[in-house]
């Protein structure tokens, strides 16, 4: 469905609501995702406005990954469609994505900051793919991850700033653990996540990673990614027992999931550019089971104080 974002036969065609809903829920059941986007366990009548949101950012993702174009050309169809979520706020929607999108936005209140936040993060990975530092990494999780965990939380009427700020922590904490998790096929991409400063630190030169090189320094680095993004899902951790109740469990899925994603870098002691670790219907049980069943996120998986035995 990527190219039909620059077709004019799409859009000349009429589409009711409904089927602009459909079609964004088809965009939204065809891609794998780690982590559950509109699963069963929010009510049905927020699903397809979660569906809309992610049809809009699912697309323009895999234009900035385009490769067969050039940046310039996928630079000028972001423009595009950057233009139509400007008119879909308007009230001039033709696409079915925008239709579906004007709908959504209008009943819930949502500005349209968030929406361009995430375009400005795909267009960063069209013209960026190296970070110096992990603040200059953080700055692209405050537009490419934060904005999505703030758009769920609005459709469901949660606009404090605290939510806010916790869902931050929880939603860099999932990019970096996709980065960490990803670091092979972005490797391919001539994407560089990991901060220089860390490579430096730890002394694993650029020509290892260009040649995928796995050693005791890179290990040494990546754990100390892995231990440092663990600490972002903690100071997180509170949300889920504070939003909505209808909302509490999908955030507790992606909690556990992000996590366990962790749980199996450290497994296989990082060595990502031989293993992409994933989610097997084991682990994606007990996720589950933890969901429904663990409250209190904050204590999960540290190791027990002296005070805990008694």
């Amino acid at each position: 469905m990527t190219n039909e974002l620059v077709t004019t036969e799409l859009q000349q065609e009429q589409y009711s609501l409904d089927e602009a809903f459909d079609y964004c829920a088809q965009i939204t059941e065809a891609h794998y995702e780690n982590f559950p986007v509109a699963s069963l366990f929010l009510p049905q009548e927020k699903r397809p406005y979660i569906q809309a949101i992610y049809a809009f950012s699912r697309t323009a993702d895999d234009v900035a990954d385009e490769f067969r174009f050039s940046k310039e050309e996928r630079l000028v169809r972001l423009e595009n469609w950057e233009q139509q979520l400007v008119q879909c706020y308007e009230g001039n929607a033709s696409h079915p994505i925008f239709i579906a999108l004007s709908d959504t936005v209008r009943r819930l209140g949502i500005p349209i900051e968030p929406l361009k936040d995430l375009l400005a993060a795909f267009k960063r990975d069209i013209t960026q793919n190296r970070y110096e530092t992990f603040d200059d990494l953080l700055s692209y999780c405050k537009c490419s991850a934060n904005p999505v965990g703030r758009l769920v939380l609005m459709i469901f009427n949660q606009k404090d700033e605290k939510l806010f700020a916790l869902s931050d922590h929880i939603c860099t904490a999932l990019q970096l653990t996709n980065f960490w998790q990803d670091a092979a096929i972005d490797r391919k991409k001539d994407r560089l996540y990991i901060p220089i400063e860390d490579m430096q630190k730890f002394e694993y030169r650029m020509d290892d990673w260009k040649e995928g090189t796995m050693n005791s320094r890179f290990r040494d680095m990546m754990k100390f990614e892995i231990k440092r993004t663990r600490e972002m899902f903690y100071q997180g951790a509170e949300l889920p027992s504070i939003v909505e109740k209808e909302l509490q469990i999908e955030l507790r899925l992606v909690w556990f999931g992000g996590m366990a994603i962790l749980k199996k870098l450290d497994r296989i002691e990082y060595n990502v550019f031989h293993q992409r670790p994933a989610l097997s219907n084991v682990d994606k049980f007990m996720i589950f089971v933890r969901a429904f069943f663990r409250n209190d996120l904050s204590r999960y998986g540290r190791k027990k104080k002296p005070w805990d035995l008694t």
